[in-house]
């Protein structure tokens, strides 16, 4: 266990290496960012639904699922992302590498425990545009950073068919953005620095239930909620007057820090719920709504203007299916073949002058693979996303993505006495 443990972390710190942008989308200058998916490759993979109570498969979308290990869970994960935003005039790729989740469940009876770090929501772009008679004026808007999570929860059997859970996340991040405007024929140019330290902590409560149709078929349901929360947000703002250097690079010739006020920033309450039915250890169908109340979000600073949010509802539909689970003759007998679809209404409203306000949807389609290692309950999980965020139209930014995801699963019984040593 410790040689793959030592394995799982040398791929944790190569992902942390690379994730310094978990996003690459304009939209995710709004609010505190784009809100990432909470949970593993596996949800993922299908449509990221989140119904089926597993054994040796760690679930941290729902606590009351930590009550139904039976063996010590081990998970790491990260997505590689290619994005191509369009608008009507333009087109650009990008390419980002994240980390998406490092946690451990630990079966204790009837109780289960579950820790770990995640990713809440990401901030990531840069956009250059020329303006003005013959492109005189050169402006350029950036941001980086993110909010994450560390948390902690654990899952109760309540019943014998009935588990709850209830989790604490403490919420922490840095979010930094710029906007630079430079005007040809002057020798300076100006460029206004805002960051946010963000602190907070929430909830999440869980409840799950299974059942057996027959013999052979059982129905799976679910249940989460988060309470509203708050976070706050230490604001600070810098006004440079930079000089372009010949190599590119700028060159700050004075800086003046200029006060702005704290603010505070609601985290919607959140309440999901789903239903699936199938064969253990063979197939599941399922279906989850996640419903949240995003108008009481807002922007990081008071003058930020051009957006507004609403509620949202998110509908997941997905599934899995394994030929033979204890295949001895064939390998490919033994992988958990996965595939879903979600569509979201993010919440976010765009406020574009001489347009009609736009509500930002993302609409994706998912396939994965659950691979064995040896004769384990481990495995790779594999999961290819390919979805559409926003539109062009009016003039907004459309963006096409594909995102690849890997984790790694080891499942292990722990803290059993040797009889032999």
């Amino acid at each position: 266990m410790i040689k793959k443990v030592i394995v799982s972390l040398s791929l944790l710190f190569s992902l942390a290496l690379f994730a310094q942008e978990g996003t690459s989308s304009p939209y995710s200058f709004y609010g505190i960012g784009e809100v990432k998916f909470k949970g593993t490759v596996e949800n993922r993979s299908m449509g990221g639904i989140s119904v089926l109570p597993d054994s040796i498969h760690l679930n941290i979308q729902n606590p009351a699922h930590f009550a139904s290990l039976k063996l010590t869970s081990f998970v790491v994960g990260g997505t590689y992302g290619n994005t191509t935003s369009k608008s009507e005039t333009q087109e650009e790729k990008s390419k980002r590498t994240s980390l998406d989740y490092l946690a451990i469940g630990i079966p204790m009876g009837k109780v289960g425990i579950g820790f770990g770090l995640i990713p809440y929501s990401s901030v990531g772009y840069k956009i250059q545009n020329l303006s003005g008679v013959n492109n005189t004026t050169y402006s350029q808007y950036s941001g980086i950073g993110s909010v994450n999570k560390v948390f902690a929860g654990f899952g109760y059997q309540l019943f014998k068919k009935i588990n709850i859970g209830a989790d604490i996340q403490y919420n922490f991040g840095t979010i930094t953005t710029k906007s630079l405007l430079f005007q040809n024929g002057l020798q300076y140019g100006t460029r206004e620095n805002n960051a946010s330290n963000v602190r907070g902590v929430n909830f999440d409560f869980g409840l799950s239930y299974e059942t057996k149709v027959n013999k052979k078929y059982s129905f799976f349901s679910s249940m989460t909620y988060t309470p509203e929360a708050k976070l706050t947000l230490g604001n600070t703002r810098t006004l440079e007057i930079i000089q372009f250097l010949s190599t590119g690079a700028v060159s700050v010739i004075e800086q003046n820090q200029i006060p702005v006020s704290d603010t505070t920033i609601k985290l919607p309450s959140k309440l999901s719920f789903g239903s699936g039915f199938g064969e253990v250890k063979k197939w599941l169908v399922g279906g989850e709504v996640t419903f949240t109340n995003n108008s009481v979000l807002s922007n990081r600073f008071n003058d930020i203007s051009g957006s507004t949010f609403e509620n949202s509802i998110r509908y997941s539909l997905g599934g899995f299916y394994i030929p033979n689970y204890n295949s001895y003759s064939g390998y490919f007998k033994r992988v958990v073949y996965r595939g879903g679809i979600r569509f979201e209404n993010t919440g976010l409203v765009i406020q574009n002058p001489g347009y009609p306000n736009k509500s930002i949807t993302d609409f994706a389609g998912s396939i994965g693979l659950g691979l064995p290692l040896g004769g384990t309950f481990s495995n790779i999980n594999i999961g290819l996303e390919v979805g559409k965020r926003g539109t062009k139209y009016g003039n907004l930014v459309e963006e096409n993505y594909v995102n690849l995801s890997i984790g790694l699963s080891l499942s292990e019984r722990w803290f059993v006495k040797r009889k032999y040593d």
